[in-house]
C-alpha cells in the first residue's frame, strides 16, 4: 500500500461525499481524485516527472495543494513542501539542495519564479491555477504503484538551528503515523477537521490531509483567519468535529466571542509549548479536551498525545500514541527511570529514512532504532512524558542545568504577560545566565521589577533571568514557534 493507492480507494467508496469545504465551494472526492490524475498525467506527460524525482509544492493553503500532493504521488513523485513564507534565497536552497526541476505554485508567488530560474536554470513552473483547465487523464495517466518503504515526502525542517535539513518520510512511515493518528483520534468517516495551520507543516500534512482522505472525512479549509468571527463562523457552520492548532489560536479563542460548550469534539494543541493557564482556561470555559501533544517532522511527526479519556495531565505532551515508542535516555544511551530527565528518544514505523543526502547529520540523530529528538523531558511515574527543553536551549548556570521551559512558565502566570521566551547569554562569573524575553498582552504595561520580584518568590536564584527584556511581539516561524535565534541576535547586540 502507498499513500495514493490509499486516497484512491478512499475516493471510490465516498466519490460523491464532499471531501474539502473552502468558503463557498464544495469539493467531492469524485471530484478531488479526478484533479489529481489530471494533474499526474500533466506532470508525466509535459514535465517527464517520473518515479522518484522531487516535485516542489510551493503554495497557500487552497484546495489545489491538496490536489497537487496526490498528483505528485500517483506519479510515483516525491512531494517536497516549502514553506510560503520563506524568502527566494531560502526557497532556492530548497530546491538545489532536494535537486528539484518543478514546481508547482500559484501566479502570486511566481513573481519570484525568475530569479530561483537564475540560481537553477533547470527550474519549471506550473501555476496550480491552470489544474481545473487540463485535459481528462483517463488515457494517458501511467499508474505508478510505489511500495511503503519508498520515499513519499521531504519535509526540511525549520532551521531554527541553522541550515534546513530534508527529512525523508517514506509511504509507509505516513501511513504508519496516519494509524496510530487515527487510533488515539479515535476518527471516522463522520469527522470533519478544520485546516487552518500551514499545510505545507508536516503535522497538517499528516493530520489535515493524509487521514481525513484515507478514512473518508472531510476537511474545512479555512480561507482566512481574519477577521477570527469569521474564520469561526466558518469552522462551526461547516460542522468541524476536530481541530488542530498552536498556543496562541488558544489564547487568542479565549477572549473571543463564541458560543460555550464550544461546538467542536477535540482541540489539539502542538507546535509549541501549551502554557498552563491557557489549557486551565480554555477548559473551564469551553468544557471540551484541549489535548496536548507532541511531534518532530521526523518521526511523521506525531509521537504523543494526552488521552481523549482518562486522566490528562496539565503540562505534559502524554502518553505514546499508537504502535509507537518513547524512552528517556542519557548521553551513554542509558535508558533512565520515572522522573529522570534525559533526551526523549523515539522507536516506531513511524521515524523517517533519514536526512536527505545527510549522512553524516542522520548518523548524529540515530542510536541504533532510536531517534534521538534533541528534546529535553522525563517521565512520570504513570508513563507520561514531561518536555522540559530542547537539548541546545538548556542554559548551566554556576554548574547548575537550568531548563528555560521552567521559568516560561513562571512569567506565564504574571498577569498582563501574553508570551515569553528565555534564552541563555555568556556570563563571566557564571557561565551563563537567563534572559527573558516578554511580549505584554494587549493594553497591558508590565513593571520589570515587580515582575522580577514575582520571578524570585517562585524559583531558586540562580534560575531567575539576569535581564528582562519587553517587546511588543516575539518573533516567530510560520508554524508559530518562537524563534530563539532571531532573540540571540537581538541579545548579542545589547
Amino acid at each position: 500500500m502507498n499513500l495514493a493507492d490509499a486516497f484512491a480507494d478512499c475516493a471510490k467508496k465516498h466519490t460523491q461525499k464532499t471531501a474539502i469545504y473552502h468558503g463557498e465551494q464544495e469539493i467531492s472526492f469524485a471530484e478531488l481524485h479526478a484533479q489529481s490524475l489530471k494533474l499526474a498525467a500533466h506532470l508525466q506527460n509535459q514535465f517527464a516527472v517520473k518515479p522518484g524525482d522531487r516535485v516542489a509544492l510551493w503554495l497557500k493553503n487552497c484546495p489545489e495543494f491538496v490536489v497537487s500532493v496526490f498528483g505528485i504521488l500517483h506519479t510515483g513523485a516525491v512531494v517536497v513542501p516549502v514553506n510560503n513564507f520563506l524568502k527566494p534565497a531560502e526557497v532556492g536552497y530548497i530546491l538545489n539542495d532536494a535537486g528539484i526541476d518543478v514546481v508547482i505554485s500559484a501566479a502570486e508567488l511566481g513573481a519570484h519564479s525568475e530569479e530561483l530560474k537564475k540560481a537553477r536554470p533547470s527550474l519549471k513552473f506550473f501555476q496550480a491555477e491552470e489544474i481545473k483547465s487540463l485535459n481528462p487523464s483517463s488515457i494517458l495517466y501511467s499508474p505508478s504503484s510505489r511500495s511503503e518503504k519508498d520515499l513519499a515526502v521531504i519535509i526540511y525542517t525549520s532551521g531554527t538551528t541553522g541550515r534546513p535539513k530534508g527529512a525523508m518520510l517514506s509511504h509507509g512511515n505516513l501511513l504508519h503515523n496516519v494509524n496510530s493518528c487515527r487510533i488515539v483520534l479515535e476518527t471516522v468517516e463522520d469527522d470533519c477537521f478544520a485546516v487552518l495551520l500551514p499545510m505545507f507543516h508536516t503535522y497538517m500534512m499528516t493530520v489535515g490531509i493524509f487521514l481525513p482522505f484515507t478514512i473518508g472525512g472531510s476537511i474545512v479549509l479555512v480561507k482566512s483567519l481574519h477577521p477570527p468571527r469569521a474564520m469561526l463562523h466558518e469552522i462551526f457552520s461547516r460542522k468541524a468535529t476536530i481541530l488542530p492548532a498552536v498556543p496562541s489560536f488558544y489564547r487568542m479563542l479565549l477572549g473571543a466571542q463564541v458560543p460555550t460548550p464550544l461546538p467542536l469534539r477535540i482541540f489539539i494543541s502542538g507546535s509549541a509549548p501549551l502554557p498552563l493557564t491557557v489549557l486551565k482556561e480554555f477548559e473551564e470555559k469551553f468544557k471540551v479536551p484541549l489535548i496536548e501533544g507532541y511531534g518532530l517532522s521526523e518521526a511523521s511527526p506525531v509521537v504523543s498525545k494526552n488521552p481523549l479519556h482518562g486522566v490528562r495531565k496539565a503540562g505534559s505532551v502524554g502518553l505514546p500514541i499508537a504502535n509507537v515508542e518513547i524512552s528517556v535516555q542519557d548521553d551513554a544511551g542509558k535508558i533512565l527511570g520515572a522522573n529522570e530527565t534525559g533526551e526523549i528518544c523515539v522507536r516506531g514505523g513511524n521515524v523517517m529514512m533519514g536526512y536527505w543526502n545527510q549522512p553524516e547529520e542522520t548518523a548524529k540523530v540515530f542510536r541504533g532504532e532510536w531517534l534521538l529528538t534533541g528534546d529535553v523531558g522525563y517521565r512520570d511515574a504513570d508513563g507520561y512524558y514531561y518536555i522540559t527543553d530542547r537539548k541546545k536551549d538548556m542554559l548551566i548556570v554556576n554548574g547548575n542545568n537550568v531548563y528555560p521551559r521552567e521559568i516560561e512558565e513562571v512569567i506565564h502566570q504574571f498577569p498582563g504577560v501574553k508570551e515569553v521566551a528565555v534564552i541563555g547569554v555568556p556570563d563571566a562569573r557564571r557561565g551563563e545566565q537567563g534572559m527573558a524575553f516578554v511580549a505584554p498582552a494587549e493594553g497591558q504595561a508590565l513593571d520589570e521589577k515587580a515582575l522580577h520580584e514575582f520571578v524570585r518568590s517562585r524559583l531558586a536564584d540562580y534560575k531567575v533571568p539576569r535581564q528582562i527584556i519587553f517587546l511588543p511581539a516575539l518573533p516567530r516561524n510560520a508554524t508559530g514557534k518562537i524563534l530563539k535565534t532571531e532573540l540571540r541576535k537581538q541579545a548579542a547586540g545589547k
